[in-house]
């Protein structure tokens, strides 16, 4: 019933105004290759792509390894080029041919001829915020590692993050391997090793995280001194309920957004 109920308690979403796109990491990204983006920007409105190609060549054919993002890629893929091999995609900013092919078989051409852009500096901008998507999913973890931190600070308990395990001498049981935990919290009575993350999807991670942490509880909390805490949540975890459960019925402190008011409680009294 207890795990019912927690499972009811699930947030369906973590997330801040914040979250959603990190216009630091893209303006860093847009900055990094912007001299190439204003260079290349001299093909917008060139009726003759191939001639304007060559001249910007002859000036500086550096800028057009900038031609990749400029549909959307970063990683130098493969590709079938138009003789049905499979090419790098760098391989096409080695001469002026290959740049010409590879403007044309993208479509770039028709958006450079038509004026579909008329900066390209501000063309990435937009691109690199598409991208950014990608990597919410990682920041998810991040935006509860700084709710949790917000939530401690609201309840004036100190602590500390990303704390490596062979920082305590006296916990031997994990053995050789070093782990890093996401907060530490020190009372009078126990010093607490906390782990948490937020899960909008399921997955086959959230199977081996709950795994891992009911293997490394019972190994951190034989001592009296130290407790495991798992502080967990997000809909993913209704795909992966077996596990979870498991992982509730063996570590004592494991809790959500809802029920850490009860870890709270226990930290606050120990604190006196």
């Amino acid at each position: 019933m207890q795990f019912d109920y927690f499972m009811e308690q699930l947030s369906k979403t973590n997330s801040t105004l914040d979250f959603f796109v990190d216009f630091d990491k893209i303006s860093n990204k847009v900055d990094e290759i912007s001299m190439k983006l204003n260079q290349l920007n001299y093909l917008i409105g060139k009726d003759d792509i191939s001639c304007a190609v060559k001249q910007l060549y002859s000036e500086n054919k550096n800028c057009f390894s900038a031609l990749k993002i400029l549909i959307a890629v970063r990683d130098n893929k493969e590709v079938i080029d138009s003789n049905g091999k499979v090419v790098l995609l760098n391989s096409y900013f080695e001469n002026e041919d290959k740049i010409i092919e590879y403007i044309n078989e993208t479509g770039l051409a028709e958006v450079f001829k038509n004026k579909s852009v008329k900066n390209l500096v501000d063309y990435v901008f937009g691109i690199e915020v598409g991208l950014d998507t990608n990597a919410r999913k990682n920041r998810g973890g991040k935006s509860m590692e700084k709710l949790i931190a917000t939530i401690f600070n609201k309840h004036q308990i100190p602590f500390e993050t990303e704390i490596k395990s062979d920082t305590f001498t006296k916990l031997k049981s994990l053995g050789e391997d070093i782990k890093q935990f996401d907060f530490v919290v020190k009372t009078k009575k126990k010093t607490y090793l906390i782990e948490v993350n937020y899960y909008n999807v399921g997955g086959s991670k959230l199977n081996e995280t709950a795994r891992s942490y009911t293997d490394i509880s019972p190994k951190i909390n034989k001592y009296d001194e130290f407790e495991f805490v798992w502080i967990t949540d997000g809909q993913g975890w209704h795909s992966a309920s077996n596990k979870l459960k498991e992982a509730f019925n063996t570590i004592p402190k494991l809790y959500n957004l809802t029920s850490i008011s009860n870890f709270l409680k226990i930290v606050k009294k120990e604190l006196v």
